[in-house]
């Protein structure tokens, strides 16, 4: 056939539209390109603590309604300041403190009404002498360094209850405790960045003058992350060579290797460019999304590129052969990629606003590629073709008078004994799976930021302020409402005091402070400090006197709220949930008309809160996808049968994959939610290529072993090639110094690789087992619907 004999007229609206006009196509997807290019420069690389947490979850909500009425219960971050020869009690290390302070005190962003260091006035101390009750400003009035000034500091930092505070254990360290604004002065968001880039030169300079300084905080872990962005540039490249040189090593075809990689690449620069035109930004925990977008692409491109090039070597014209290629592959690959993008559309139903941006982004990257592999693509290759050479290497093997020794391999589990042993060995690794997937916890499993690697300075700092504070910086707050003015009565200091004392009993637990404790220390103190006196007594003058003395962060302004700080060992899951468990308990039983006690603020109440969104979502979410996976796919296939074969593989991996969290140590949180719904989109796309070629040469009447055979020489070897290829370039990931990132690579390449083992192996046995070979009695109609092999001319 020649390009002249062939009807231009054929094929459906869509590819008349398209190929009869190949020129107005490609100008337009070129100035699209330039334009969304363009607006690729303005993306931003930031992050929010506002879109990581559950804006509508009850502690969320409780949090934001009081959140004026907190001590900086929310984002902060913490400095330790440590004098690495001496101690604090140093009139040079002082000084060095108090300009420290000044310099944070004037960063943008801070809620410098909330920070606290032994310089602000906030920080006091309450002490009984001759006189009662007095109190003042840890650093004493007057101070000038001198040896008295500095054992009256002393003093008074020992009568502030400070200590493991805001001043060490064994005093060679202080804190500067600086809560974060959602915006900064001018009314932009902050900017999280900026600000771990000036606390870090705030540490150089300062580290020169004789001090160690330690942060830890939402934005410093931010400014790690960002920091290991350029990490992830490079592994981007390195993917995109590595995908390029197996993609060549397949056609041996320069010209079609670098269209495909092209094509992929222009569908993350309109993503990209797609993203700041809307509103939006790419955070750390979206970073991966751009790479998702190019493994896709080049998984379709991959098979688009495969039929042009078996078509031309059978003598088509590569106009031809790009128009028989799109009428074939079409219709799987829009059902794959719609099936991509419900995949991450579904993301939308959890309520952690970071997610449903990730979900987004992520959607219109799908939905470019319809535009991107699925049409310009096959346009572009109908003006430039393949090389000879490739064409005629393609039909190698369909021309051999036997099977390549992996096609014979795999056609085996077209047969009964092969079959029944896969679909069993699955069923084995399925119950095993699941099994080992009981165990996947939900939220972090390590202290610190397991997004970073243990050894990382961010961690290293953490585990300097668990050890010198003797508590980590994971505050869990309780908030008991009360009516105004009524915040200190008798019977809810009394059951204030009751909860604390349960909490200290749980493991997990440090300590804990309260308007009751302090009323225990008091009547200690007015007693010569005797023990016998550490009581809680109901003597309502008593409490009273007390309160009108005690720090604001204890209660409220309007004394209608008071705060009982509960500080744990870790974040961990357990952890988190023995202490919710605990409190919600105690709130039913203890809770009347008047008093309400309230979960949960602090940067442990907050964890806790999402911790138990994403468990209610993570199950949910998969229904979800799978539900949208079996729909498209019945309608692609038109049988509940074939549905079941494309499915069940998908379903194997996703266990499979929960069993590996749990064997790397990983919990399903904010982080690692997505790529588990990931698995089944991209898995997805294997199964539809090589079952539609299937069921189409079925239903022409062939033996399941011929259609076996003649999918994996269609599109078998190139899902082969794609699973193989983007495992690789994932697991490099495994050498980034973010270790969620290191972890999601090793998750992907799983997921890249058993998904392709899957539609490989599965799919033929799960044939054998479930599919009819009879032919269909309208086989002709059929066939246009799922494309035949070989189109006739």
């Amino acid at each position: 056939m020649t390009t002249q004999d062939f009807d231009p007229r054929s094929g459906s609206l869509v590819e008349r539209a398209l190929f009869n006009h190949r020129l107005i196509v490609v100008v337009l997807c070129a100035l699209v390109t330039a334009l969304l290019g363009w607006q690729a420069t303005k993306l931003q690389l930031n992050a929010s603590f506002e879109k990581t947490i559950p804006a509508e979850h009850s502690y969320i909500r409780h949090f934001l309604e009081h959140q004026n009425e907190l001590s900086g219960l929310g984002n902060a971050v913490r400095i330790a300041v440590e004098a690495p020869q001496g101690s604090i009690y140093e009139a040079r290390y002082l000084d060095t403190l108090r300009r420290m302070s000044d310099e944070v005190f004037l960063l943008p962003g801070v809620a410098r009404h909330q920070m606290k260091s032994l310089w602000t006035p906030t920080t006091r101390w309450v002490g009984v002498t001759e006189e009662g009750l007095e109190g003042g400003p840890v650093i004493p009035e007057g101070y000038d360094g001198s040896p008295q000034s500095l054992e009256q500091l002393r003093a008074n930092i020992a009568r502030s209850g400070e200590l493991g505070q805001i001043v060490a254990l064994d005093a060679k360290s202080s804190v500067i405790f600086v809560p974060l604004l959602a915006r900064a002065p001018d009314g932009r968001p902050l900017d999280y960045g900026a600000l771990a880039r000036q606390l870090d030169e705030l540490r150089s300079r300062y580290e020169s003058q004789g001090v160690k300084v330690h942060v830890t905080g939402f934005a410093k872990i931010v400014g790690e992350l960002i920091d290991g962005v350029r990490a992830v540039l490079v592994f981007f490249a390195l993917a995109v060579a590595i995908a390029a040189a197996m993609v060549f090593w397949f056609t041996r075809c320069w010209r079609s290797t670098m269209l495909v990689v092209t094509a992929s690449l222009v569908a993350v620069v309109w993503q990209l460019g797609l993203l700041p035109t809307l509103g939006f930004a790419l955070d750390p925990y979206s970073i991966l999304v751009p790479f998702l977008v190019f493994a896709i692409g080049m998984s379709h491109g991959a098979q688009k590129m495969n039929g042009i090039m078996q078509d031309i070597g059978r003598g088509l014209p590569r106009l031809v052969a790009a128009r028989f290629t799109f009428r074939r592959l079409f219709l799987a690959g829009l059902t794959a990629l719609l099936a991509d993008a419900v995949g991450f559309a579904v993301l939308l139903v959890i309520d952690i606003q970071a997610i449903r941006e990730l979900a987004i982004a992520a959607s219109i990257g799908v939905g470019v590629l319809i535009f991107t592999n699925l049409i310009l693509l096959p346009v572009l290759l109908s003006y430039t073709g393949v090389s000879a050479r490739a064409a005629q290497r393609s039909l190698r093997a369909e021309a051999a008078q036997e099977k390549q020794p992996l096609w014979r391999w795999l056609d085996r589990f077209t047969q009964r004994r092969w079959a029944v042993g896969a679909v069993g060995a699955s069923v084995v690794l399925a119950a095993a799976g699941f099994g080992v997937s009981q165990r996947l916890a939900i939220g972090d499993l390590d202290p610190g930021a397991p997004e970073l690697r243990a050894d990382s300075r961010y961690n290293r700092d953490v585990a300097f302020m668990n050890a010198a504070y003797g508590a980590s910086s994971d505050v869990l707050a309780v908030m008991v409402s009360t009516p105004e003015g009524q915040c200190s009565q008798y019977a809810t200091l009394n059951k204030i005091d009751a909860l604390e004392w349960q909490l200290r009993q749980l493991e997990g637990v440090e300590t804990t402070n309260t308007l009751s404790l302090l009323n225990r220390r008091v009547l200690a103190g007015l007693n010569e400090g005797n023990p016998k006196w550490y009581e809680f007594l109901p003597n309502q003058d008593m409490l009273n006197t007390v309160t009108a003395g005690a720090p604001r962060g204890l209660y409220n302004d309007a004394c209608s709220l008071l705060t009982l700080y509960v500080y744990l060992r870790d974040h961990k899951a357990q952890t988190l949930t023995r202490v919710v468990d605990h409190i919600e308990a105690f709130a039913r039983a203890n809770d009347t008309a008047d008093v309400k006690f309230m979960l949960a603020a602090g940067s442990a109440g907050i964890e806790a809160a999402t911790n138990i969104v994403v468990k209610d979502a993570w199950r949910t979410m998969l229904l979800l996808v799978y539900g949208a996976v079996v729909l498209l796919s019945f309608a692609t296939f038109r049988s509940w049968r074939a549905v079941l074969v494309a499915v069940l593989p998908l379903m194997l991996t996703s266990v499979l994959a929960e069993a590996l969290m749990v064997a790397l140590g990983m919990g399903v949180k904010v982080a690692t939610l997505p790529v588990i719904a990931l698995g089944v989109g991209i898995g997805v796309d294997y199964a539809l290529y090589i079952l539609s070629v299937t069921l189409a040469q079925l239903r022409e009447g062939k033996s399941l072993s011929e259609s076996y055979y003649h999918a994996l020489l269609f599109t078998g070897k190139v899902v082969l090639l794609t699973g193989v290829t983007l495992a690789v370039g994932v697991i490099t990931w495994v050498a980034s110094p973010i270790k969620f990132q290191a972890d999601m690579g090793l998750l992907l390449a799983f997921m890249f690789l058993w998904n392709m083992v899957g539609a490989m192996v599965l799919i033929p046995a799960l044939a054998h087992v479930l599919l009819k070979r009879r032919r269909h009695p309208s086989a002709e109609n059929s066939a246009a619907f799922f494309g035949a092999l070989h189109t006739k001319p």
